[in-house]
Parts: C-alpha cells; structure tokens; sequence
C-alpha cells in the first residue's frame, strides 16, 4: 500500500534529522565516542530503510518462468 503524504513527510523529516545527526557525529574525534562504528552503522540502516520506504519499498521478488 503506498503512503500517504503525511507518511512521506514524516518518513522524510525523520531522514533528514538522521542526515544531520551523521552530518554531526563527523565533527567528534571517532574514538571519543563508545561503539561509534555501532552508531554509524545503525544511522546507515535506518537510513536506507528510510530511503526505501520512500521508494516503492522493498525490492520485489521476480520469478522466472
């Protein structure tokens, strides 16, 4: 089901504070930070499930027949 356009605004405002959150933690010395690369992979995931949401989701499945 596609979403709506409140959902594409929430979904997108919500990447966008990712975004800049990322944008952010660049500026902080790596090794200041505990688990930093656990942080940084868990802000590249929500984003790109955030991404594909705004997309049509997830890739379909093809059958060859």
């Amino acid at each position: 089901m596609p979403l709506t356009r409140l959902e594409r605004e929430v979904i997108t405002d919500s990447m966008l504070k990712i975004q800049s959150i990322q944008a952010s933690l660049e500026q902080i010395d790596r090794w200041k930070l505990v688990d930093r690369d656990e942080i940084d992979s868990c802000l590249k995931t929500a984003n790109n499930s955030f991404r594909t949401a705004l997309s049509d989701g997830p890739p379909k499945k093809t059958t060859n027949r």
